[in-house]
């Protein structure tokens, strides 16, 4: 009797884990590179818990947000706040699937094991940047957080006409610090998480006071999803206790 009920146990897990994946839905996701480290941690988790498959496509959430505004879709997007929000009055979002996961800062970072420069105050930081013989940062032009940021602080401190020279980008949705490897420059200044996620460098750390930046990270579900409930269920994986201690791990602050 006890192995009949056993089989039947045994019978009844692989039903349900064949109805579970059968019903197993593909889901494409636009994700901004602010959390590109992160989610590629959590995607084969989230997988395996489920049973649904993850097509990420990683940009910058500006120009995520453009082919989104010019007629491309997806299941599921992971963008900055403010370019999350800009999809939603749009409609490309289902109405009230928005939420707000992680936070990063803007930091710097420097050669694994060269000096690091004071940047306590903004008059250190100012005379950092303007020692250094070359700095990198996302190019504003491609609509990234942290190098519209970084541009308008050099403009604020005044010397943004003699930094210019010295100046690098990286390619669009590419990463500064590969710069500072690389030996292109000796700063680089980008998100946290992203910058950490490059092997080679050392983190500084924050600019200080008013010229550091806080970004808000926002995911929500497509207007178009195939699937939403399966989209619903990647938003609230991305709020689970599993996710946050990615999150931290990667430099990002849970919300």
């Amino acid at each position: 009797m006890i192995g009949i009920i056993g089989r039947l146990a045994a019978a009844a897990t692989i039903l349900a884990a064949q109805l579970t994946f059968a019903s197993a839905a593909e889901l494409k996701v636009f994700s901004t590179i602010g959390v590109q480290a992160a989610l590629e941690e959590l995607a084969p988790q989230f997988e395996k818990a489920t049973g649904n498959k993850l097509t990420i496509a990683f940009a910058t959430a500006a120009i995520l947000a453009k082919r989104v505004m010019a007629g491309d879709s997806a299941d599921v997007y992971i963008l900055t706040s403010q370019s999350l929000d800009t999809l939603d009055k749009q409609g490309k979002l289902a109405a009230g699937s928005g939420a707000t996961f992680a936070r990063s800062e803007i930091a710097v970072v420097v050669k694994h094991g060269a000096p690091k420069p004071d940047i306590s105050t903004p008059e250190a930081y100012k005379k950092a940047l303007l020692a250094a013989k070359g700095i990198a940062y996302s190019n504003p032009a491609s609509g990234g957080a942290s190098g519209v940021y970084v541009a308008k602080t050099l403009q604020r401190m005044g010397i943004a006409d003699e930094m210019k020279a010295k100046t690098h980008h990286p390619p669009p949705s590419g990463n500064s610090a590969n710069l500072v490897v690389s030996g292109d420059v000796d700063l680089a200044i980008q998100q946290m998480p992203e910058v950490m996620s490059v092997a080679g460098v050392d983190v500084v750390g924050p600019p200080p006071g008013d010229l550091n930046s806080v970004t808000s990270y926002t995911a929500g579900v497509g207007a178009q999803a195939k699937d939403a409930g399966a989209a619903k269920a990647l938003v609230d994986f991305l709020k689970s206790p599993d996710a946050r201690a990615v999150f931290v791990r990667r430099g990002l602050e849970p919300a």
